[in-house]
């Protein structure tokens, strides 16, 4: 292993020369300091020290992205250069364990003074990592086993209102959406193991109703109860869930983190639905926090089996091509077959499967509609339909107009959906 290396690339923003930058985040992230200090040998630089593998210059800037960079005397006043810096780190420094990979591709790289922006837009791995973490269990065809669903989407919702259903009021709303025909339902984030209606009163309520319906109809819809919570938790909520009969557990990522998920892929024996809240605080300055294509390749190292992208025209601010991009990411291998389900929400309904396919060319996702099958005018089994419908257009080739000119559902959802919803 003592040649195995990482290699992380950097968009960086700075005051100074790109190579003084990129020399400055080599030492500070493995054997320098800001001044030589006892034991700092050439010899041990060698063996343990960052490289700088290549820089590539992109146009400069005359106003920084970021507060707090300070710059040299001799440096001309006003310009901000920016580039593309990769650099190599011996795997040895860290060996498999990614909170200790991120101090070191994502540590104080942040904070120091010579930046006026940065961001970590991609990490190549070694295989060696795989020894210790598991990666999807499930992933896109396993989850399709448990659905029963291989030709087109999974159609999903999540449960609304987020936080204030009675158990009783919870209980009638899975009613109908699993006697619908769905394939997906999902707690929202919000709503995890609150006082008013604990968790394992939940999973009661709710998989009894999913029992029900499957015994009549042979459908068990996938229902991903959030078990989000503190690490001596997680197994707890989760043999809750599984004991009941449920078949999917979902966290959110970046409140439990990626050694959370790892920990729980340890023993799940459900698929684990990830969900990326927090991530715009991670991403949406352009110039800081880190690219989706990192994020996604971490989460799916720590073993999650479906993971949130957002959906075309989303309430959200990122734009429609960085969604696109971020599907691609997820059924992009890394190691072999370890892709995830990437999943579609937000602002969605039966027209979104036109320019989801036509962009994504994929029917390997989970699509999410809340209000999009909720507030359909002919009710949930109604608006379920008009998503399926929806996707039977799209995948065939149809206009959404044409094809709603013999179903109904859809035609009602285009008249509802299609003008700001």
């Amino acid at each position: 292993m003592i040649n195995e290396r990482v290699m992380a690339t950097y968009l960086i923003e700075t005051p100074y020369t790109l190579e003084h930058a990129a020399a400055v985040m080599a030492g500070e992230q493995s054997t320098g300091t800001f001044v030589s200090v006892p034991g700092e040998t050439a010899e041990l630089k060698e063996t343990y020290g960052a490289q700088v593998v290549s820089i590539t210059e992109l146009e400069p800037v005359h106003q920084p992205t970021l507060p707090g960079a300070k710059r040299l005397d001799t440096e001309q006043s006003g310009v901000y250069r920016r580039g593309e810096v990769v650099l190599s780190f011996p795997y040895h420094n860290f060996g498999p364990s990614i909170p200790n990979l991120l101090a070191t591709v994502a540590g104080n790289l942040y904070e120091l003074q010579e930046f006026s922006g940065l961001r970590l837009i991609d990490l190549k791995l070694p295989e060696v990592f795989m020894e210790k973490y598991l990666g999807p269990q499930f992933g896109i065809e396993g989850t399709r086993r448990l659905t029963k669903v291989y030709e087109r989407p999974l159609i999903g919702t999540i449960i609304k209102p987020s936080i204030g259903l009675s158990l009783e009021d919870l209980r009638v709303l899975v009613l109908s959406l699993a006697q619908s025909g769905i394939d997906f339902i999902k707690d929202d984030e919000l709503n995890a193991n609150p006082p008013y209606a604990p968790l394992e009163a939940r999973v009661k309520v709710v998989m009894e109703e999913i029992e029900r319906v499957a015994d009549k109809t042979g459908k068990k819809v996938m229902y991903a109860f959030n078990i989000t919570g503190d690490i001596d938790e997680l197994r707890e909520n989760h043999d809750t869930v599984v004991k009941a009969g449920g078949n999917c557990v979902m966290v959110g990522i970046n409140s439990i983190g990626y050694a959370g998920v790892a920990y729980l892929r340890n023993y799940s024996q459900v698929p684990i639905h990830g969900h990326r809240n927090q991530w715009g605080a991670m991403t949406r300055c352009p110039l800081l926090g880190m690219d989706f294509r990192v994020y996604q390749k971490l989460c799916r190292l720590a073993g999650v089996d479906h993971l949130h992208t957002n959906g075309i025209n989303s309430k959200f601010y990122e734009s429609n091509a960085s969604v696109i991009r971020s599907v691609e990411e997820c059924l992009t291998p890394m190691f072999g077959d370890d892709t995830v389900l990437p999943v579609l929400s937000s602002g969605q309904w039966a027209g979104s499967a036109i320019e989801s396919y036509k962009t994504m060319k994929t029917k390997d996702l989970i699509h999410l509609a809340g209000g999009g099958i909720m507030a359909h005018p002919s009710g949930i089994e109604a608006g379920v339909n008009s998503m399926k419908q929806g996707w039977e257009a799209a995948m065939n080739g149809f206009s959404l107009e044409d094809y709603a000119k013999t179903h109904s559902e859809l035609a009602h959802a285009i008249e509802k959906f299609s003008h700001g919803k």
